[in-house]
């Protein structure tokens, strides 16, 4: 079967893999889309530390099932069925596992990260990871996953409708904040680069916008909030500049979420750490219920799926794929590769 691997920064190749061996308690899924994400990017740049290497990238995914293992439950899966994948690993034994948060378990490995990952013609998935997704199409279905991450930490800064939200970064994480924020009833403001995201975002929810490449956010955050700050800030870019920005602007007794990876170190002024008594959460990852919630809100009909898939190729694409959104980084939202 055609797998698709990066075997080294900038070398992307489609290579050839066996069949997977259906194993008890596992579950076959026919990978219909896969979508690169951010990690993937890294990965192809040489920025992913945490990624072996080559590896076979993709978790988010978009399949159906094709064969049901032994010691699977009756009555859970049918073959044909729409599903997508939880890609996380958890230990079960380590500090957040006992805490009930084993999306962000110490040992985590994820596909196509830590271990290898979708981009494949099939993969072989222990039951418990797939989820079904009845009313999706196998298409939309790889987009669970990155919006349950965005999902995910607005849950983490505990919003509420009587919240004023400001998401720095409208990527796909990013936009997935701002629906579920939206979706709770809280004031919500994006912050981007790029005007057509900024769009993207108000059909997703958002009530302001602020092109940081052309505005000053403190001022138009003042004329925003009455001169407070945004109860909550979420940042889901991973830059140096946008954590400041965040700590800087979040409001007195506010909450900061911090989804992006910084590549390189971040230096504050703690002493608004204190004054402010801010609550710094990390979200990694994204829980069950995120995936659900994910679900719920997809089988409504009311996501803009169309506008948030940039680009649709075939594995032999994948290399010119990730190397235009290398080259145009604030361009694209999400690039599926189907089989």
């Amino acid at each position: 079967m055609l797998a698709i691997q990066i075997k080294s920064p900038g070398n992307v190749e489609v290579i050839d893999l066996d069949m997977p061996q259906l194993r008890p308690g596992e579950v076959l899924i026919k990978i219909d889309y896969v979508g690169f994400c951010g990690s993937d990017l890294n990965t192809f740049r040489g920025k992913n530390l945490m990624a072996i290497s080559p590896v076979i990238p993709g978790h988010e995914i978009g399949g159906t099932i094709e064969a049901i293992g032994d010691n699977v439950p009756e009555g859970v899966f049918t073959k044909g069925m729409n599903v997508t994948v939880n890609p996380y690993t958890a230990c079960g034994k380590c500090s957040s596992c006992r805490k009930s948060r084993p999306n962000a378990c110490e040992h985590n490995e994820t596909l196509g990260v830590q271990r290898h990952g979708a981009m494949r013609e099939y993969i072989a998935i222990p039951w418990e990871k797939v989820i079904p997704a009845p009313g999706i199409s196998s298409r939309d279905c790889a987009l669970i996953e990155p919006m349950s991450v965005g999902f995910h930490a607005v849950d983490r800064g505990a919003v509420t409708d009587i919240d004023t939200v400001m998401v720095i970064g409208c990527g796909m994480i990013g936009l997935g904040a701002i629906l579920r924020a939206a979706m709770r009833g809280a004031t919500v403001i994006a912050t981007d680069l790029d005007d057509d995201k900024l769009e993207l975002a108000k059909r997703l929810g958002a009530t302001y916008t602020i092109n940081s490449a052309k505005e000053n956010i403190h001022e138009k955050l003042c004329d925003i909030t009455a001169g407070y700050g945004p109860d909550v800030v979420v940042e889901a870019v991973g830059s140096p500049v946008t954590y400041v920005t965040a700590v800087e602007e979040v409001a007195f007794a506010g909450r900061v979420v911090c989804i992006g990876y910084s590549k390189s170190d971040v230096t504050f002024q703690t002493k608004l750490f204190v004054q402010k008594e801010l609550d710094i959460r990390g979200s990694r990852n994204a829980l069950p219920a995120d995936f659900n919630a994910v679900i719920r809100y997809m089988q409504h009909g009311n996501c803009p799926v169309d506008l948030l898939i940039s680009d649709i190729v075939t594995p032999d694409k994948a290399q010119e794929a990730l190397q235009h959104w290398s080259d145009n980084p604030g361009k694209v939202f999400r690039i599926l590769v189907k089989f």
